[in-house]
């Protein structure tokens, strides 16, 4: 049986670490609360949303990353 994960959903900022010290570090980052976040959850995962992600479902998934352009 797979150890339970756990997801961090809508973190931007200096909360991020305050969730990593009640968390520890995240087995996975999803940049908002998708139909793709919600496929890739198990039943026995933790799922810590920042303030307010679990309320914005959004309409369509978001990008897996954010590259900087010059």
């Amino acid at each position: 049986m797979a150890q339970p994960a756990i997801h961090f959903v809508g973190f931007r900022g200096d909360e991020y670490w305050s969730a990593v010290k009640v968390w520890g570090l995240p087995h996975f980052i999803h940049m908002g609360n998708d139909t793709r976040m919600r496929r890739e959850i198990h039943c026995t995962d933790t799922v810590v949303f920042a303030n307010g992600a679990e309320a914005r479902a959004a309409e369509r998934n978001f990008s897996d990353t954010k590259e900087r352009l010059p």
